[in-house]
């Protein structure tokens, strides 16, 4: 049956369901996210100082260890008032009041308490003085010296913080498993934790398979590949916060790769194997994992990415990897990803996503989940057909477009989520 399309914006759903490969059952790609989740626990935890922090995961609550900011403060430089004293106040009409003094900043209010029609200049972040509850804006003021006027009605708690509007003492702050960001080390700072407890990263062993591949400072003769995607899935690791540690590349002998992978259990919380991973039975990478440990899954209804392995060896999750660029990005993307997140611990990681309006049709196989790669420009993404071994549609596209298991594709002028790289 040929691509239909039922409308200007809609996917046709269809039933139909791609013939099982002879070599192995294709799972959606739903349930390999939910088999890698189950498959990947939480790894230790340590302390670090607060000035290494940032784009970590904590891993315990924080709570407010007093109220923030622990006293009542003036937001904008003006004077402290009494509110009710401003009741009739106008800027044709201001009300007279009586200079009470000068508040400056980390006096503690330098001692003054405001009596009823007495006001008390007061910069930005000051201490409000006792007897005020407001402060009128240093705009609508006029300075007399001895008297101000007033030129504007100010209410209770206006240009104002109570000593605990930001935080009580005791209430939550930050959650455990939140990525940390610049906002959230700033409050950590606040609540006073100049050291926190955060989720070691976790250490990703990075092994590259296949009899062609040769360094990326080797000429490859006819017939050899510059090893690519051992560098990709280093740099996504990091991305991801991460520890990558790169291993030499295996040639198609299972003996050599069960060294490697023997060697990589003793240093690593996971193990990225790249290429060697196939529809054939001259896969040698789910051999030795099976002969190690356990193939939990061998085939992924997900394009480009089909071949993929998900497995364990002792502790560490273990996924096999297409040898393809593309497929490497789109396995990364799709399922080294929440690999990473799980072991980190990370609940609120959220993946940057942009709308954007196809250009043209997007054609897509039944029974599988596709990621087509687009380029965006300005509010359009622009399709980049290609196959999954070329690198240059790769370098030019900004993100992915899903197309969901079960529909033919997508129409020009849909509106789209582009999840960008």
């Amino acid at each position: 049956m040929g691509t239909q399309y039922a409308g200007k914006s809609t996917r046709l759903l269809i039933q139909e369901v791609e013939p099982m490969n002879q070599f192995f059952r294709l799972i959606s790609v739903i349930e390999a996210i939910n088999l890698i989740n189950r498959i990947s626990l939480p790894i230790g935890v340590e302390d670090v100082p607060l000035t290494e922090a940032y784009g970590r995961v904590l891993a315990e609550d924080i709570l407010a260890d007093g109220d923030i900011p622990g006293f009542d403060r003036s937001v904008k430089d003006g004077f402290a008032v009494n509110s009710a004293d401003t009741v009739q106040a106008s800027e044709s009409a201001p009300v007279a009041l009586t200079s009470a003094g000068r508040v400056t900043m980390g006096q503690g209010g330098n001692g003054i308490t405001l009596r009823r029609g007495e006001c008390a200049y007061i910069p930005t972040g000051a201490v409000l003085p006792g007897g005020a509850d407001a402060v009128v804006m240093l705009e609508y003021c006029r300075d007399l010296g001895e008297t101000i006027l007033a030129g504007r009605q100010v209410f209770p708690g206006e240009n104002i913080i109570r000593a605990d509007e930001d935080y009580s003492r005791g209430e939550g702050v930050l959650a455990a498993g939140k990525l940390l960001n610049v906002r959230d080390v700033g409050v950590l700072a606040a609540v006073g934790a100049s050291r926190v407890a955060v989720r070691k990263r976790p250490v990703i062993g990075i092994v590259p398979t296949g009899i062609e591949l040769v360094p990326p400072d080797a000429v490859p003769d006819a017939g050899d590949v510059r090893d690519v995607n051992s560098y990709l899935c280093s740099a996504f690791v990091q991305e991801r916060g991460g520890i990558p540690r790169n291993y030499d590349i295996v040639r198609d002998e299972p003996a050599h790769l069960t060294a490697v992978l023997e060697s990589a259990l003793e240093e690593c919380d996971a193990i990225l194997i790249t290429g060697g991973s196939s529809k054939d039975d001259r896969d040698i990478v789910a051999d030795v994992i099976e002969s190690l440990g356990e193939v939990l899954a061998h085939g992924i209804a997900l394009a480009p990415g089909k071949p993929t392995i998900i497995g364990t060896i002792g502790h560490a999750p273990v996924i096999g990897i297409p040898g393809h660029p593309a497929s490497t990005m789109v396995v990364l993307s799709v399922l080294a990803a929440p690999l990473l997140q799980s072991l980190s611990g990370c609940t609120g990681r959220r993946e940057m996503k942009q709308k954007a309006v196809l250009t043209q049709n997007i054609p897509s196989e039944r029974g599988r989940e596709e990621y087509v790669r687009v380029k965006l420009i300005g509010d359009e993404a622009v399709p980049l057909f290609g196959k999954s071994g070329l690198l240059n549609t790769l370098v030019q596209s900004d993100g992915l477009v899903r197309i969901l298991q079960g529909y033919e594709g997508l129409e020009a002028a849909s509106e789209v989520d582009v999840t960008l790289w």
